[in-house]
């Protein structure tokens, strides 16, 4: 299943339920404001390492770029584009939106 958060961790709490609740081998998409998570020294920072070793752990580049972290990313976390996107919820056969 691709997991999809679009919002903050200082925001609301969608990915730590998201976390909480997803099976080992599922994927994770962090976009919009949800790739704050994917940064180092955010508040999720060490729940989204510990997820690392049963997930895969994406997030969306121009999201990141459009908000100057782009070069504050936490190592593991891959980056896609839009088309990385669509090939990730095509390759999957389940999506869930985190809201």
């Amino acid at each position: 299943m691709l997991h999809i958060v679009n919002k903050s961790p200082y925001e609301r709490n969608a990915l730590e339920s998201c976390l909480r609740l997803a099976l080992p081998g599922a994927a994770l998409l962090l976009i919009e404001d949800g790739v704050y998570a994917a940064t180092r020294g955010n508040v999720a920072e060490p729940r989204l390492r510990e997820a690392m070793q049963r997930m895969d752990i994406y997030a969306l580049r121009p999201d990141l770029e459009a908000r100057g972290m782009a070069g504050r990313v936490i190592q593991g976390v891959k980056l896609v584009d839009y088309d990385g996107f669509v090939d990730l919820v095509c390759e999957r056969p389940n999506c869930q939106s985190w809201l």
